[in-house]
């Protein structure tokens, strides 16, 4: 295909071209139907955005940049309304995710599954869920530890436990030191 500009460098001319096969062209083989017609315009027959073309060497003119260069996540933070922020080394911001808090009618029907983790049941009905701060739901406080995560009865009666074996292991040195003082008063 060639394309003829005038003076002005305005396209006046667009020849046709053909491909066949099996020298060149189009390979419709895989399915597509045979003998197409393939056009090309540049703006001729169109007539709408024609290309142009000067007497001077072509070059791209790099004015300004619209985008970031490349860059690798370096912080994760969260605000008050539940937006995860993700802190790149190129300087950009961009959001990530956005936390949802659920609250239940019954909380105290929730299932337990293990640990400090509960489970939607028939006895706490459905979660209502929106963002932090809104329909009644609690508010979150970024960069803050929460103070206890345990379950205390567990750990009470871990300690207990503990306890209770502590105190049979003492009468068991107790009742050895008084036998080995029996002993001793024995040989005199």
């Amino acid at each position: 295909m060639s394309l003829t500009f005038n003076t002005n460098g305005i396209l006046i001319e667009q020849s046709p071209i053909t491909y066949t096969l099996p020298s060149g062209g189009f390979d419709f083989s895989q399915g597509a139907e045979p003998g197409q017609v393939i056009t090309f315009d540049f703006g001729l027959k169109s007539n709408i955005g024609a290309s142009t073309q000067y007497r001077s060497p072509s070059s791209t003119i790099f004015q300004t940049q619209d985008g970031y260069g490349s860059g690798f996540l370096q912080e994760v933070s969260v605000d008050t309304d539940g937006v995860i922020s993700g802190h790149f080394s190129n300087g950009q911001i961009l959001y990530l995710a956005k936390i949802a808090l659920a609250n239940f009618t019954n909380p105290w029907g929730l299932e337990k599954i293990g640990g400090t983790l509960y489970a939607e049941s028939r006895q706490s009905g459905q979660p209502v869920t929106g963002p932090p701060g809104t329909g009644g739901l609690g508010k979150l406080n970024p960069n803050s530890l929460e103070q206890s995560n345990v379950d205390l009865a567990t750990e009470f009666v871990k300690m207990i436990i503990t306890q209770r074996a502590f105190q049979a292991n003492s009468r068991i040195i107790t009742t050895a030191d008084d036998m080995l003082a029996e002993l001793i008063s024995l040989k005199r």
